[in-house]
């Protein structure tokens, strides 16, 4: 089971990446567990995908297009949890700019639980490790 999990557990992580990318936002919110808590994304941390969700949207929305690039998800998995760390560069276009990127390196470290046999985030941690404004 371990490799299933494993394998899992990263898949997650990338259909993270890919829904955020093509703005699938019903996709998005189904990957995290109803009383998630959210860290480094914005100033205070956030409990709960309620007070979560609203903010990630709006942020989300004032790019035209995003593209996540993550590093294999390292996991640790203990029964129906999971503690991951996963490398992210992403590059943001912002609405309305040609000429104009924000490029992100960063780290997230989430945990997971597995619910109704399917793994959900339950606590997502943004380390930002630098940005660039070109």
């Amino acid at each position: 089971m371990e490799v299933a999990d494993r394998i899992a557990v990263q898949d997650v992580m990338l259909r993270y990446a890919a829904t955020v990318d093509e703005k699938d936002y019903a996709g998005y919110k189904a990957l995290f567990t109803e009383d998630v808590e959210v860290v480094g994304m914005g100033p205070n941390v956030m409990q709960g995908i309620e007070e979560y969700y609203p903010w990630w949207k709006d942020a989300l929305d004032k790019y035209d297009a995003t593209q996540h690039m993550l590093s294999p998800t390292y996991a640790e998995i203990s029964g129906d949890e999971a503690k991951t760390r996963t490398d992210v560069q992403a590059v943001h276009y912002p609405n309305g700019e040609t000429e104009i990127t924000v490029t992100l390196w960063a780290t997230y470290h989430t945990d997971m639980k597995r619910v109704d046999g399917e793994w959900k985030i339950s606590r997502h941690e943004l380390v930002v490790r630098g940005m660039k404004r070109a």
